[in-house]
């Protein structure tokens, strides 16, 4: 009798149609994405208040915005790694309880404690990549290859949900409630964290990786609602397991390393340099309130969950590769164009809001496409430690892109409108040309991975 093989027991789990724990799973974990997004988003409405209040500097404002870009760096190197070795459930749950936890204590600090600020900021950024991270590659795995496309790009959209709460929660109760309430809300990730802990399984693929293929079969049984004796179980011992070396992301393959670092570095750069400023920017040099600047930004938000949407519905037509090079020349376009006309009124409305909300359809969109890639391009024994490798490249780009205007404007200037005034066009040309890397990588090192079941090696991976 011929023995049983890994690929035996995940095609029937692969093949099987999206049952009702399947979508349990999804709605969980896309309730991570939203919370641990919009805890880390949240500073931006925060900062447009205690800026001004606590006379804040560009550096201390920038330390303040990019020290979560450090602490998402570290975390997602560490868990991502962890994911690998010890499983992805566990890791969301801890990385969600510690950015909830940290985000909320923000309202409870003092006035100008902008040092102590700065710290939480970090933690919130090291949970944000915590949970995020592994939470990603349990979704990558746990969809069957003919949905995978479509349905993880769909995933993404709740990243920009959370954004888009982050501004409606904003622009409703700074008034009511002023920034500490509005700070303390981030505490409800905390409940998401436990969700997920009593009700999403863990990964049956990276069970099989492990040879754990008791526990393996028995969470595909469970999962399909299948009979355990109906469903094999594996003889095969795998060649290799999922190890903790994040160096061998670049021996098994250095032009998938090399990718990974531009087109999420570069995505993260734009994308945060015009959320975590964007709100400054337009409450200083168009003399609005905080308030109505939040308010601006949720038009920004919400094009950039529709932009999620339309690349979930057409990843699967144009594939992962080609949608990925030409959405990243359009944000180049767009953020060009909005650093331009950056104090320009359309009928009474701001153009820099409408240029930013396009430039946010593409480039939002094209982190539906390139979060999941790079799961898939690594398989499964390197999934976890991959899709670290790009949230640390995103923390990267959490630094840089804020990081692009306090320099411009001299990161000793107190937050003014003269200042970011003559920063704006210089930052915003320099955050384009990050999307124009972007692109180029796409193009020049880029791999298709629709419609390839996911490899358990990266031996399998790396003969692609």
């Amino acid at each position: 009798m011929a023995a049983t093989t890994s690929e035996d027991l995940l095609s029937i789990y692969d093949k099987a149609p999206l049952n009702g724990r399947y979508w349990t799973s999804f709605v969980l974990m896309s309730g991570v994405l939203v919370l641990d997004f919009f805890d880390f988003f949240l500073i931006a409405f925060v900062m447009s208040v205690i800026g001004p209040q606590w006379h804040l500097t560009y550096g201390e404002g920038a330390l303040i915005l990019y020290g979560a870009g450090v602490g998402a760096i570290i975390g997602a190197l560490v868990f991502g790694s962890l994911g690998d070795v010890f499983g992805r459930k566990m890791q969301t749950v801890f990385g969600t309880l510690i950015c909830g936890l940290c985000a909320g204590a923000i309202g409870f600090l003092p006035t100008g404690a902008w040092m102590a600020l700065a710290v939480l900021r970090f933690l919130v950024g090291f949970g944000l990549a915590a949970g995020v991270t592994p939470a990603l590659t349990i979704m990558v795995e746990q969809t069957p290859t003919r949905w995978r496309t479509g349905l993880t790009s769909f995933f993404i959209v709740f990243a920009s949900a959370g954004t888009l709460v982050a501004s409606f929660t904003s622009a409703i109760l700074l008034h009511a409630f002023g920034w500490r309430g509005v700070a303390m809300t981030g505490f409800v990730a905390i409940i998401i964290g436990i969700l997920v802990w009593i009700f999403v399984p863990e990964s049956a693929r990276w069970l099989t990786a492990k040879g754990r293929f008791a526990e393996a079969q028995a969470e595909v049984a469970r999962q399909l609602g299948l009979p355990l004796s109906r469903v094999p179980l594996p003889t095969v011992r795998p060649v290799s397991q999922p190890q903790a070396s994040l160096g061998e992301l670049f021996s098994v393959n250095p032009r998938l390393f090399w990718q990974t670092l531009l087109i999420w570095g570069g995505s993260a750069s734009a994308v945060y340099g015009y959320y975590l400023w964007g709100p400054t920017i337009v409450s200083l040099a168009l003399k609005v309130s905080p308030a109505v600047a939040a308010k601006y930004f949720i038009y920004v938000s919400g094009t950039g969950v529709i932009g999620k949407i339309i690349v979930s519905m057409i990843s699967a037509k144009m594939g992962r590769r080609m949608l990925g090079a030409i959405f990243g020349f359009l944000t180049m376009v767009f953020m060009v164009l909005a650093g331009y006309f950056n104090s320009v009124l359309v009928g009474g409305f701001p153009l820099f809001i409408i240029l930013i909300a396009a430039a946010a359809f593409f480039a939002e969109g094209g982190f539906a496409n390139l979060a999941p890639y790079t799961v898939e391009q690594y398989g499964v024994n390197l999934g976890s430690r991959s899709s670290g490798l790009g949230q640390a490249a995103n923390g990267v780009g959490k630094i840089v892109g804020p990081l692009a205007l306090a320099l411009l404007a001299g990161s000793s200037n107190i937050i003014a409108p003269k200042a970011t005034a003559e920063a704006i066009f210089p930052a915003f040309v320099f955050l384009a040309a990050t999307m124009l890397a972007v692109a180029l990588a796409y193009v020049f090192l880029g791999v298709e991975t629709h419609g390839r079941a996911m490899a358990l090696s990266h031996e399998a991976s790396a003969g692609r």
